[in-house]
């Protein structure tokens, strides 16, 4: 099939967003103040209710042809009566929800996909019936949480008792952590060795030789004409080098990281003194940014937490990491909050923060994958999983564009970094806080509802546009803003993907579910690859469209 131009291409988000404003009045309560669709909207109604790319394959891509975006623009229009009544049920929800004082969970979380039900059932609200009907589902969806919310986690910790127990459990914790006597490589040589051997042979034989997951193509399966090829070399030794004995050779090694306690030895060497970081690539630390500080601090009890202005993740309260946790889909099949706490207690002073092995493994192999990811680089990488994941950076259009946009061969060093193009260039200070610094958080809990377009300047706080501190709670002010931070991401990878893996190894220690074998690992870090991506192709679009608005305004 031929290559589809890129000049007949719109991005899908601007083909929604043009449908949703033509619908007119009576989608307020979806959309943000400039008319916009809330991102919630988009992410629970318009892709999965309303596209259905998984039937509509055409739909499914960043990029559409003219025919897609007519489709698109053609089932968004049919539909809109129906968004319109589950928008008035959505507004008689959360009034319902307000005269029975029920705080837990977030609103459009909860109540969006069931009010597109409720209008695909009733239509729009009609009284007196609607009052009654609202009132149920709102007291079913309250029933499921069990209590297991952020507001009975401030409960639980307000009371002056449990806040004085909590603490004085966090201090025997932390004063019996496995510290080592000396310092040392972190990590150890030998975890490295075996990590590449995971590496090599946990990739699948169509993902080694193609890198692809469906990212960066055009409809139909193009290659975008700006994208950098993989090369042909590296293919063809993938293909060949690709079979079952490396697979066994990766279970393998994969158990004697878990069965050595290497994930252990590593969290254990971070809190020594002197730790000299051995990941590779210069001006990765030991911790590979998991914390500001040198050495991560002992966790306190903490009674305040914020989604858009996280810790990282090692340096996070007690609080702040039991709240990350409520605030993820599938946080009913948690255990009661005490439990949680006294859990979470003994997790947070645990190695990486991390209380199973299997786990603690994962982060060691993601963070010698992720020290060695050059996407901005034309090199291959040292193990298959490597040149797996760069081939699809390297082909991804936003980041030919953003290379194009921040990278030259003679651009000066970013402040704080040392030098363009190295390893490490326009890597923050440690411990800085502010614009320059790196963020943390965890993806699925995102901050209060915005649109489309705000939430593409701020994308979720687990890697990217920096939130660490009070002045960067808010997109960067400008363009050249941005470009810097869009230099800083490509040339640091492992800032961002390091924190959204500890954060979705935590949500996974939290419901008790392991590793189990090298397919299941490479899931997993193949997943937050491209988690990271998708935020990356929204910074890019953010970018451009500051760019283009402030060219716009200068021409006025």
């Amino acid at each position: 099939m031929p290559a589809t131009p890129l000049g007949t291409l719109q991005p899908r988000s601007q083909v929604i967003d043009r449908a949703w404003r033509a619908l007119g009045p009576g989608l307020e309560p979806l959309s943000g103040p400039g008319g916009a669709p809330l991102t919630r909207a988009v992410k629970l109604l318009v892709l999965p209710l309303v596209l259905r790319p998984v039937l509509r394959p055409e739909l499914a891509g960043d990029l559409l042809t003219d025919e897609a975006a007519d489709l698109a623009a053609g089932l968004l229009r049919e539909d809109g009566p129906r968004l319109a009544a589950a928008a008035g049920w959505f507004t008689l929800l959360k009034r319902v929800r307000r005269a029975l004082r029920v705080v837990g969970g977030n609103p459009q979380d909860l109540y969006f996909q069931r009010c597109y039900e409720l209008a695909a059932e009733h239509g729009a609200p009609r009284p007196p019936d609607a009052e009654e009907v609202a009132r149920k589902v709102v007291l079913e969806l309250a029933a499921r949480d069990g209590g297991r919310t952020v507001e009975a986690l401030k409960a639980h910790l307000r009371d002056p008792a449990t806040e004085r127990s909590v603490a004085e459990a966090l201090s025997r914790a932390w004063g019996a952590r496995p510290v080592p006597a000396a310092p040392g490589a972190v990590p150890e040589a030998n975890a490295l060795s075996l990590a590449d051997t995971v590496l090599d042979g946990c990739v699948p034989a169509d993902r080694a030789a193609s890198g692809n997951r469906g990212a960066g193509r055009a409809p139909g399966g193009a290659v975008p004409a700006d994208g950098p090829r993989p090369r042909a070399q590296e293919r063809g030794a993938d293909r060949r080098d690709t079979g079952g004995a490396e697979r066994g050779t990766a279970e393998s090694a994969l158990a004697a990281l878990v069965g050595d306690g290497h994930g252990t030895r590593l969290g254990a060497a971070l809190w020594a003194s002197g730790a000299v970081s051995d990941w590779g690539p210069e001006g990765v630390p030991p911790h590979l940014g998991l914390s500001a500080a040198p050495l991560p601090p002992r966790p306190g009890v903490g009674s305040t937490a914020s989604t858009a202005a996280l810790p990282a993740p090692l340096d996070r309260t007690l609080y702040e990491r039991v709240f990350t946790v409520l605030r993820a889909p599938g946080h009913h099949d948690l255990p009661p909050v005490p439990e949680l706490v006294d859990a979470e207690t003994a997790r947070s002073c645990s190695p990486l923060g991390l209380s199973d092995e299997s786990l603690r493994v994962a982060l060691l192999v993601g963070g010698r994958l992720a020290a060695g990811l050059d996407p901005l680089g034309t090199a291959p990488g040292p193990t298959r999983a490597h040149r797996a994941i760069d081939r699809r950076w390297r082909r991804e259009s936003s980041v030919a564009r953003a290379r194009r946009m921040t990278v030259s061969p003679f651009d000066a060093p970013i402040a704080h970094g040392t030098g363009a193009g190295g390893p490490g260039a326009g890597l923050p200070d440690v411990g800085r806080t502010g614009a320059g610094a790196p963020a943390a958080g965890l993806p699925d809990a995102e901050p209060p509802a915005r649109s489309d377009a705000d939430r593409a300047a701020a994308p979720a706080p687990d890697g990217g546009t920096p939130r660490t501190g009070p002045a960067s709670t808010l997109p960067p002010a400008s363009g050249e803003d941005l470009l810097a931070d869009l230099g800083r991401s490509l040339r640091t990878p492992w800032i961002a993907y390091t924190r959204r893996l500890w954060a979705r190894l935590h949500g996974r220690d939290a419901h008790a579910a392991g590793i189990d074998g090298p397919a299941e690992l490479w899931s997993l870090l193949d997943g937050v690859s491209y988690s990271v991506l998708m935020d990356h192709r929204a910074r890019v679009r953010a970018a451009l469209r500051t760019l283009t608005d402030t060219t716009s305004g200068s021409a006025a």
